[in-house]
């Protein structure tokens, strides 16, 4: 065998390789597509501001973006990380809570650095903003909030002898 052909069949072998690892597909981010409005409050000295900032937390492809990280610290689609994804009955309504615990850090070039951690159970979203710079504390905030566009509806109970009516949940993008 001459060189060419040896060198040809590996390329071929690659390739093969590369298309095939691209037709397996991963398991799919659970916040893709979903966008939560909250509001942000500052806390200074353990005291949280009275009036809170309306924003919206929108993911996509294992990022997300705030307007408010955008506008007033110059952050745009920051990548983040699910620690951790569990499925537990709420006792009050033996329903399936999915609870997901999720962390995002960035450093920008001047030693800043911003740190999201939160917690999203089923339509809620709960966390907080820490900003420091050279690891010393700058700004913290509390944040909440609820996916846009709300619960889906439940099922209606049937009355004597009905059947049971059943509502569609919304479909989601």
């Amino acid at each position: 065998m001459n060189i060419n052909k040896v060198v040809s069949i590996s390329c071929l072998f690659i390739a093969v390789l590369i298309f095939a690892g691209a037709g397996i597909k991963g398991e799919k981010d659970p916040l893709h597509k979903r966008t939560f409005n909250i509001g942000i409050t500052e806390v200074k000295d353990g005291v949280a501001a009275k009036k809170s900032i309306k924003d919206e937390i929108t993911f996509k492809n294992g990022t997300l973006f705030s307007d408010f990280l955008q506008h007033k610290f110059s952050y745009k689609w920051l990548k983040y990380r699910i620690n951790k994804d569990s499925i537990y009955m709420d006792d009050e309504s033996q329903a399936e809570v999915r609870r997901l615990e999720i962390e995002a850090v960035t450093t920008d070039e001047g030693g800043t650095t911003m740190m999201l951690s939160f917690v999203v159970e089923n339509w809620d979203i709960e966390g907080t903003m820490k900003l420091t710079k050279n690891d010393k504390p700058k700004k913290y905030f509390d944040f909440t909030g609820f996916e846009k566009g709300g619960k889906p509806k439940k099922e209606k109970k049937p009355k004597n002898g009905e059947a049971p009516a059943v509502i569609e949940e919304p479909k989601k993008e």
